[in-house]
């Protein structure tokens, strides 16, 4: 399961899904790009994840990537890509802040993003 959390104009809402064929990596991916795409209107955003994973593809490693034509340092083609270049496109209208923080330590969005998380991989019904 994958889940993310935000807060817009005073409210909050959540964007959930499960994939039982799928890994931790594109969960991640597919929950930051999917809370992107809730923006409907280009904004200023402060995405908090606590995955290093997507962290750092997105502000570090992206530019090589794309640089690169999609292939790593070692020259094989980089892992996920798709949602890389999903997340890049969900990113784009938007004035993008990405921080890290530590999963399970007190962040309340972060919380509620494992909430959703959770509830989503342990529904049956998708």
């Amino acid at each position: 399961g994958g889940a993310a959390s935000g807060r817009f104009g005073g409210g909050e809402r959540g964007v959930s899904g499960r994939d039982p064929a799928t890994t931790n990596k594109r969960m991640e991916l597919t929950a930051a790009a999917g809370a992107l795409e809730e923006r409907k209107r280009p904004s200023k955003v402060v995405v908090h994840t606590d995955s290093e994973y997507v962290k750092n593809g997105i502000t570090r490693w992206m530019t090589a990537w794309v640089r690169k034509n999609w292939r790593g340092a070692g020259g094989d083609p980089v892992k996920n890509m798709d949602l890389w270049q999903r997340l890049l496109a969900a990113e784009k209208p938007h004035d993008v802040e990405w921080k890290w923080v530590r999963g399970h330590g007190g962040d309340v969005m972060n919380e509620r993003a494992d909430q959703l998380a959770t509830a989503a991989r342990e529904r049956s019904d998708l």
